[in-house]
């Protein structure tokens, strides 16, 4: 108070002069308080503030009561009291300061016109008391009512200051758990005048809340969701590479296969050209069987000819061992001239003889020749017949040989077909591996950073559970400082 009164340069004189208006002041506020209360009842701003007439009557005489303890100037300890008394219940019931200062222009207005008129020149002779000049009256009440305006309305700002203290106070707590992740610190019991923050704030917490639990649920179903989907990539990770595998052996079986047709088919082709040769060789053989056989009936008919000559043979040795028994017998009887002549034709006999023998030996020899060519000639028409059936043969071979060779050949491109299809399966099955195990390694980076997400969203209390602690970054100072701004 007393730096108040020293800024104001309310001194002792002027609370002097203030004194003295008192019986200016009792003789006018009544006759002011009426009509201000009056004002008051007309305007619907301020006559809500009021019951009935007795709520008002009251209201004036607690006024009088006041107007007396600032007329008396006594600025002291009950007085600071009274006036903050009287201002915090304005604050207390929402008196906008306006209406405030307006009753206040009010009063001041009748007071002062009363203390001029009362103090007037022309009035003084009939006045009952002497008092202060007008001009001195009229600067001691305006400071007084000033002073009084001044500590009442202090109370405004402290009530407010201390309303945006407290919500500052419980923003700065709900931050702060909000920072730490705890999203169940909704506000409330703010004042009036942070109500539609209070709810903004804890609608836009709710809202947190949901979509942190719905973050939470996701991503538990996407990590079941990856867990399926990377065990079912593993699976299938495992089996392409036992397809790989095994399709790398039947490619080279089938490989194996295709060179074991092909060679059977070239063996076959050159068997079928041995095939051809035998045949022609078995044609060659039949032809020789034949001039063979041509050869057997000339010898035959050779032979019958050689047997009519050795009959002639033996015919003419005959004759020729008569011819010799005669020529003994004319020996014999030429006596010993014809002695010489028998030895010659002794001779000529034995000779003829030999020859009859050598003659019957060669008929039984010619007989034998005649019967072995017989045998021969039916060996080798034997021969000719085997020959046939083996042309046959060789023939129907070299047909089966050749329907082999072609389905041999038929076989190794269907098998070549084969291979490269499989090979072209066992490429793509190589590139589906790749591409299972890379699908499966994305799978478990996803399911890392899932993993990660999950422990980031678990980090916030949405229920009224234990807290969960976690490293997160402080919101900054000048978030805090905006709301502790003097114009919120």
């Amino acid at each position: 108070m007393k730096s108040r009164l020293s800024f104001m340069e309310l001194d002792e004189s002027q609370r002097q002069v203030l004194r003295s208006t008192q019986p200016f002041v009792e003789a006018t506020l009544s006759d002011a308080l009426d009509k201000f209360y009056a004002r008051a009842a007309m305007t619907p701003e301020t006559s809500r503030f009021f019951r009935d007439q007795a709520h008002m009557n009251r209201a004036k005489a607690a006024q009088e009561k006041h107007w007396a303890r600032i007329s008396a100037a006594d600025f002291n300890h009950d007085y600071y009291a009274s006036a903050r008394r009287i201002g915090a219940t304005h604050a207390h019931i929402g008196l906008e300061p306006r209406w405030y200062v307006g009753s206040y222009a009010i009063l001041l207005h009748h007071l002062i016109a009363g203390v001029h008129r009362l103090n007037s020149p022309f009035r003084r002779p009939m006045r009952l008391f002497r008092g202060p000049s007008t001009e001195q009256a009229t600067i001691a009440l305006v400071k007084a009512a000033l002073l009084d305006m001044e500590v009442s309305l202090s109370i405004y700002f402290e009530e407010a200051q201390a309303e945006r203290d407290a919500a500052i106070t419980s923003f700065e707590n709900a931050l702060n758990a909000l920072a730490e992740g705890d999203l169940t610190n909704e506000l409330s019991g703010l004042p009036k005048t942070f109500a539609a923050l209070e709810s903004s704030y804890n609608r836009t917490l709710t809202r947190i809340r949901e979509i942190i639990g719905s973050v939470g649920e996701g991503t538990q179903r996407i990590r079941s969701g990856i867990n399926e989907i990377s065990q079912a990539a593993e699976d299938l990770s495992r089996r392409t590479q036992g397809n790989a595998a095994s399709l790398e052996e039947t490619t080279a079986a089938v490989t194996q296969m295709e060179t074991r047709f092909r060679s059977t088919a070239d063996a076959a082709n050159h068997t079928v050209g041995r095939a051809d040769q035998a045949i022609a060789t078995v044609s060659q053989g039949r032809g020789i069987v034949d001039e063979a056989v041509q050869a057997m009936g000339r010898v035959s008919e050779a032979a019958k000819g050689t047997d009519s000559v050795i009959e002639g043979l033996d015919k003419i040795a005959f004759q020729t061992r008569v011819l010799a028994m005669n020529a003994a017998v004319e020996a014999g009887r030429a006596g010993e001239a014809g002695r010489g002549f028998a030895v010659v034709a002794d001779l000529v006999s034995a000779l003829a003889m030999r020859a009859e023998e050598e003659a019957g030996r060669a008929r039984e020899q010619l007989t034998m020749t005649q019967a072995e060519i017989v045998t021969a000639v039916d060996a080798v028409q034997k021969v000719d017949g085997a020959l046939a059936n083996i042309s046959g043969d060789v023939s129907q071979v070299h047909d089966l040989l050749g329907s082999m060779a072609a389905d041999n050949a038929a076989q190794s491109t269907a098998i070549s077909e084969i291979s490269n299809a499989v090979g072209a399966m066992d490429r793509a099955t190589q590139q589906n591996a790749a591409m299972v195990e890379q699908t499966s390694a994305a799978a478990q980076n996803l399911s890392s950073e899932v993993g990660e997400l999950a422990t980031l969203a678990a980090q916030f209390r949405t229920t009224g559970g234990g807290a969960r602690s976690g490293s997160f970054r402080q919101l900054p100072s000048a978030a805090v400082a905006a709301l502790t701004r003097p114009d919120l």
